[in-house]
């Protein structure tokens, strides 16, 4: 179901740096409780897309809304749960624990210098049990491996109560087993509590049964409401710049 308000709603974005043009004219809208996927080629302007998202980077043209509110104006960014490209990889020097690392996903909630309170406490337990994590919070979490240190910064987003999650290629050397218990987990947090995930992949066939549209993203966008339905050779080859030829997606067992 499509609500009157997108939770965000980018209109005619372009980003343009040094006279390259990074994004042109990106006009969607992100529902709340879609599971939306977004692919494109390396250097094709997904992560700055989401670094706008996020007010990171600012647009040369066009808006972004969230909630209805200008970025300029928005303020309630814990909201918002991020967890940016090769999170599973760490310095193994990093002098943090496990719970340490959670923990700074209550930061955008509290006032600085203020105490962790008990409800802070609370959020942080709650997300490290739903990630598995709670036998590992004494552990630096630079011993841990690619899956558990996902999972550790994945929890670290969950620990802010975000309505939406947006992800950046978070897989990027997790072993497979890891990967499967990952893309099962994102069911459930948008099947179950209702969570607006915004997905950056390359797998897309693993998760083409979940999704709700598929952004795809090279400079410009093409939005595809059914990617049950396979994009064209053609299409994809003007994404992607080469010759594409599709296999057909795989099916995952629920």
């Amino acid at each position: 179901m499509k609500f009157s308000v997108p939770i965000f709603d980018i209109k005619n974005l372009s980003f343009i740096v040094k006279g390259q043009t990074i994004l042109s004219n990106i006009s969607l809208e992100i529902f709340r409780s879609e599971y939306i996927a977004i692919i494109g080629p390396n250097g094709g302007g997904k992560t700055t897309l989401i670094r706008m998202l996020l007010g990171l980077e600012k647009p040369t043209g066009g808006e972004v809304k969230i909630y209805g509110k200008k970025l300029s104006n928005f303020k309630e960014w814990h909201k918002i749960g991020y967890v940016p490209q090769r999170a599973s990889h760490v310095d193994a020097s990093f002098p943090a624990t496990v719970l340490d690392i959670v923990k700074m996903g209550r930061t955008s909630q509290r006032a600085i210098f203020s105490t962790f309170s008990e409800l802070d406490k609370q959020f942080v337990h709650d997300a490290m049990v739903k990630m598995d994590i709670v036998d590992l919070k004494d552990k630096m979490i630079g011993t841990l491996s690619g899956g558990q240190r996902q999972r550790v910064m994945i929890a670290r987003a969950l620990a802010s109560k975000p309505e939406i999650l947006i992800l950046d290629e978070p897989n990027t050397g997790v072993d497979v087993a890891s990967q499967k218990n990952f893309y099962a987990l994102l069911r459930e947090l948008n099947q179950q509590e209702g969570i607006t995930i915004v997905f950056i992949t390359h797998d897309i066939g693993v998760i083409a049964d979940d999704i709700a549209r598929l952004f795809t993203i090279n400079q410009k966008a093409i939005i595809c409401n059914n990617p049950k339905q396979t994009l064209s050779c053609q299409e994809m080859s003007e994404l992607y710049g080469i010759d594409a030829h599709l296999l057909h997606v795989h099916k995952h067992e629920h």
